[in-house]
């Protein structure tokens, strides 16, 4: 049953998103997302100016993902309530505000707040996809969809090299300044390209609306299926770029952070590669696209386990990882828009709460695997995490094969 007519929401225009309009969305998506990961590469130095201990400097990575979990649950769903665009620029403008406060932070106290209020309004990216695929037209939403998660995946993949960059010019608070700067920018440009919607008129209230989302998850199975694979695909992501700095900075290599983040350049081409995968899921091939890309992802372990013996066998296997994870979330992300037209906000903040917690526990995991087994540990668990997301895929065909993508 739809929770209430598509009219209820805006249409999208007649001529759908322009490709100048679609790009913008995608940088705009890719800027808000690398606030996130801006402090993983940083965190040395933040300890040292404002003398946070090593145990307590975690917390700085911590607090900027429960902020931005807590905004999938408590933001994102506003999207189905109220005007998008303005939604968008107030997120935008008071991402301005907290990264001032992270720039200029003296104590521990405020820097911590500052980036948990960076992580909970950074969520502007889903409230962007959600956006992308309402305007877009129906034969080309997944390729709109695509688009502008390949700017995520992009923002999240440069950012360490960004950072690392930057503080290396002008220190870890450059970063942050920069970041102000280019968040307003963004804003002021968002400003004059987005639509503006008519009310939404839904009855619906925002405490049901929030409690909404796992109902929708659970009478749906689409949507089970496809938030279990977006579980498995980012432990398996983040198994790899979680440990790959272990490795690395020590001997025989001894890279610095700025050398590393070079890696993240290269999953770039691998997740551009894989924007052909919204266009795929547009002609209906979307189930034939998961099964190659996760036959992909799990093949991408094996010339990554040769690290150390080979440099070129691991920038093979980054390839490869990154164009499987990309285009399995696209096509996650297409097939879920397009069940409740009038509920895509909360389907896509949803859907990446999956994300987060595979993205924690390959965290864990992959530091666990690498201290007790090394980089051979590491390399079986990111396949295990590859082989079971396959196994899933495969065992659900069933309840998937009628979806239309």
């Amino acid at each position: 049953m739809r929770l209430a007519n598509e009219s209820r929401h805006p249409s999208r225009p007649p001529g759908g998103l322009s490709g100048i309009t679609t790009l913008v969305f995608a940088v705009a998506a890719g800027l808000s997302v690398a606030n996130v990961y801006y402090a993983q590469p940083l965190l040395d130095a933040m300890a040292r100016d404002l003398g946070i201990s090593p145990a307590r400097v975690g917390l700085v990575v911590t607090l900027t993902q429960v902020g931005y979990g807590l905004g999938l649950i408590a933001i994102v769903p506003l999207g189905d309530l109220v005007d998008r665009r303005r939604l968008i620029l107030g997120q935008g403008l008071l991402s301005v505000i907290a990264l001032l406060a992270v720039t200029t932070a003296r104590t521990e106290a405020i820097l911590f707040a500052g980036l948990a209020a960076v992580g909970l309004l950074a969520v502007v990216v889903q409230v962007l996809v959600s956006f992308a695929a309402t305007l877009a037209t129906p034969d080309a939403r997944g390729s709109a969809v695509g688009r502008v998660t390949s700017g995520v995946v992009i923002g999240i993949l440069a950012a360490r090299f960004v950072a690392g960059w930057l503080a290396d010019l002008g220190g870890w608070r450059g970063v942050y300044w920069a970041s102000a700067f280019l968040t307003l920018a963004k804003v002021g440009l968002l400003g004059r390209v987005l639509p503006k919607e008519q009310a939404p008129g839904r009855t619906e209230g925002y405490a049901a609306t929030v409690r909404s989302i796992p109902a929708l998850f659970v009478r749906e199975p689409v949507l089970k299926v496809r938030g279990v694979l977006a579980l498995l695909i980012f432990a398996s992501f983040s198994t790899f770029w979680t440990a790959l700095v272990l490795p690395l900075s020590v001997a025989p290599f001894s890279y610095s952070h700025t050398q590393i983040g070079l890696f993240g350049l290269v999953g770039v081409a691998g997740a551009m590669a894989a924007t052909g995968a919204g266009r795929l899921a547009d002609r209906g091939l979307g189930q034939w696209t998961t099964g190659v890309s996760l036959a992909l992802l799990l093949a991408s372990w094996a010339p990554i386990a040769l690290l150390p013996r080979s440099i070129s066998g691991l920038v093979v296997g980054v390839i490869l990882l990154d164009l499987a994870v990309q285009a399995v979330h696209v096509t996650n992300q297409s097939m879920i828009v397009a069940l409740h037209p009038e509920a895509r906000s909360r389907l896509v903040g949803g859907y990446m709460v999956f994300y987060s917690i595979g993205s924690a526990l390959g965290a864990i995991a992959a530091t666990t695997a690498y201290a007790e087994t090394g980089w051979l540990g590491v390399s079986a668990l990111g396949a295990a995490f590859s082989a079971a997301a396959l196994l899933v895929w495969v065992s659900t065909l069933s309840v998937t094969r009628s979806s239309r993508i």
